[in-house]
């Protein structure tokens, strides 16, 4: 080989010199580089984690199937050498890849697939909207080092997606640098042409990175010719990002929505000179294991075809009997989201909604604790009450828009499921139950129940930051109408999220609330909403206010066992407060350990946002800047005068005293939570989550 040179060899030498060379420990690849027309004899040379894995019949690259809610891996097994030295500058470097997004649902992607450049092969990660690269803990920390271009198909309003079809530039974080929504730049000249990521068929995608100009540009198309000019260009130094040697490869992931997606070929190369190009000839094709999966449903109905006609009546009879149990599947629920589970599988979960399993009920039925079979993970399942005069279809389309919030303060939920006359909702099961078990239960024999004050401030941050987002975060206004104690959860690790979704409303940005029933639970209402029915975000930001109250008191908003001072808590916290002893209502569970100046401020703001005038209420963007320390809550000149104003308006004893009778009251005596008939043109409510549970 003495007289063989670099230019002249042919290509599986070049290869088996790569490889050799790759083979050593922090293999050295300047000047080298990957090309895999195809995985079906890659598997030693790609690390798979996840549900990664390589088909072998014809090499595709499956990152992830279609389960919910799972990830997938694939990088080089060694790692390459990006730096010629730990401090020197990061080299150029290019890809090309082919891939394929392949959605459960036709328009409905989740959540997409990533070129990543890690430090490590396998990163500690979670799947959804975290594409298999981060964590909840460790989003935008520089100690990272990744670099990663995602191809996203879900708008994750958490980390600022511009939509549901977009390629973006992260570095260290999920929250996209840069991005552009899916398209390319055709070569005649006419301008961007749109393409859908989650179309099902092969895209070209090419990843350029410039040492000398620190520019990394971004170009997809349908072929496999490279459009003239970047979708998507952005102007960084990758040198402090980058270690002198990283892994190179994809991570994928799924969540409440799935997809299958695919890699059929890759090249990488580092220094000038571009990537080795692929020719979509030379790939393996997507038909393969769906024809497989054809053939076999075939095989499948041909048995079942000779089964029933040797069963011949029995059969039949047995056919019919199930279709007499069973409720088709119209059109229009193909189409909702999120998941819809069958009730069989549901029945098994929860070991035929066995009484040991019951969590506990609540307003619109009994909640269970399950286990789904193929995942293992464990679910909380709401069985909907026969009373319920909801109607089937106005319920699953407003599942349908409710299931898409997507935030880690809010409880999420993950399907549904009709049987006749029985529909039951899935919720991630959160093991802490729900908050007023730890403020009010009065059995605590254990210290461990009693929540410290960094514990409450915790949790009182998580609830403001879940309805910033169903105020401002979502594509529409989302109002919760019943924020208290008792419908927010906590999850292992008493993070607390926002749940029950049963009395919420949506609107459009911009637009008017319209007038319906007043509903919400006493003590958290906001006093203009007997006067108009129109809840909006001020009227929640009412209700938080109150729970505020009651997370720093351990008090309940209305106390029927108080004294006549104290029945009303935040007219006794203003009492107090007016005579400067606001620090005697503070929770006595928690024997005084406890910042007097964030206690401070939490009461202070309490109040504020309790305002019996709305417009002086904050909005929930300025709460979070007073929970952050970012601003200074201020002391309202006003807040006696509407206090008393209230108090002359609108007394507790008036208030009941309004709507005597007794079916009211026996209402009020077994359900806190109740609605008042306002206007003829409401609608009726939706009962989600399943935030009384614990009680």
């Amino acid at each position: 080989m003495a007289g063989l040179t670099v230019h002249g060899a042919p290509f599986y030498v070049l290869l088996f010199l790569l490889w050799l060379a790759e083979s050593q420990e922090g293999a050295d690849a300047v000047g080298g580089g990957l090309y895999f027309p195809g995985f079906k004899n890659a598997a030693a040379n790609l690390s798979l984690a996840g549900i990664a894995k390589i088909e072998p019949t014809n090499g595709l690259l499956e990152l992830t199937n279609r389960t919910s809610r799972l990830l997938g891996q694939a990088f080089y097994s060694s790692p390459l050498r990006l730096k010629l030295s730990p401090e020197g500058s990061a080299l150029s470097f290019s890809t090309c890849f082919v891939f394929s997004i392949v959605p459960e649902y036709a328009k409905l992607g989740g959540h997409g697939l990533a070129f990543a450049l890690s430090p490590s092969p396998n990163p500690a990660a979670l799947p959804s909207q975290y594409l298999g690269l981060l964590n909840s803990s460790d989003i935008g920390n520089f100690s990272n080092h990744l670099f990663a271009v995602e191809f996203d198909t879900v708008q994750d309003f958490e980390f600022g997606d511009i939509n549901d079809n977009h390629i973006g530039i992260d570095i260290n974080s999920l929250a996209s640098n840069a991005s552009a929504a899916g398209a390319y730049y055709a070569d005649d000249g006419s301008g961007k042409v749109d393409l859908n990521l989650k179309s099902g068929k092969p895209i070209f995608a090419w990843i350029d990175y410039d040492s000398g100009s620190t520019v990394v540009n971004v170009t997809i198309s349908p072929d496999s010719t490279k459009p003239p000019k970047p979708i998507l260009s952005y102007r960084v130094d990758l040198s402090p990002i980058l270690k002198e040697y990283m892994y190179v490869g994809f991570s994928a992931s799924t969540g409440l929505l799935a997809s299958s997606h695919y890699v059929l070929g890759w090249s990488f190369s580092i220094g000038g000179g571009g990537s080795k190009a692929i020719e979509l000839s030379s790939l393996p094709s997507l038909s393969g294991p769906q024809k497989d999966h054809r053939h076999a449903l075939a095989i499948g109905l041909s048995v079942s075809s000779v089964l029933v006609l040797i069963l011949a009546i029995g059969t039949v009879f047995y056919i019919v009997r199930k279709m007499r149990n069973a409720d088709p599947i119209e059109d229009w629920e193909l189409h909702m989201v999120p998941h819809r589970f069958s009730y069989q599988e549901l029945k098994r979960a929860t070991n035929g909604f066995k009484g040991k399993e019951l969590l506990g009920t609540g307003g619109f039925g009994q909640v269970y604790r399950g286990t789904l079979v193929d995942t293992r993970s464990e679910v909380a399942v709401k069985r909907i009450s026969h009373e319920s005069k909801q109607g089937i279809r106005e319920f699953v389309s407003e599942i349908s828009t409710i299931g898409r919030l997507r935030h880690r303060n809010i409880v999420q939920l993950l399907g549904w499921c009709r049987r006749r006359d029985d529909l039951l909702l899935v919720y991630e099961f959160m093991p802490n139950g729900s908050l007023d078990r730890f403020l009010f239960d009065s059995d605590q024999k254990k210290k461990t129940l009693t929540l410290s004050w960094p514990q409450r401030l915790h949790i009182i941050k998580g609830v403001a930051s879940g309805l910033l987002y169903l105020h401002e975060g979502y594509e529409q206004v989302v109002i919760h109408r019943d924020v208290k104690a008792s419908n927010v959860l906590l999850d292992g690790e008493m993070n607390g999220r926002l749940g029950d979704f049963g009395m919420a409303r949506l609107y459009d940005h911009g637009s008017n609330p319209s007038t319906t029933r007043v509903v919400g639970t006493l003590g958290y209402l906001a006093p203009e909403l007997s006067r108009t029915g129109k809840a909006d975000a001020l009227s929640d930001v009412y209700a938080f206010g109150a729970f505020l109250l009651e997370v720093v008191c351990g008090r309940r908003p209305i106390e029927p066992k108080a004294t006549a001072e104290e029945l009303v808590l935040m007219d006794w916290v203003w009492e107090r407060y007016r005579e400067g002893k606001v620090l005697d209502v503070v929770d006595s569970k928690m024997g005084g350990a406890f910042d007097e100046n964030e206690v401070l401020m939490v009461l202070k703001l309490g109040l504020l946002c309790s305002n019996s005038k709305p417009d002086q209420r904050p909005s929930m963007r300025l709460v979070m800047r007073y929970l952050n320390g970012e601003a200074d809550v201020p002391e309202s000149a006003r807040a006696q005068e509407a206090l008393e104003s209230e108090r002359d308006r609108i007394k507790f004893e008036d208030f009941i005293e309004s709507f005597a009778s007794s079916s009211f009251e026996k209402k009020c005596s077994s359900n806190p939570s109740f609605v008042l008939p306002l206007s003829s043109d409401s609608t009726p409510e939706v009962p989600y989550g399943y935030a009384d549970h614990t009680r």
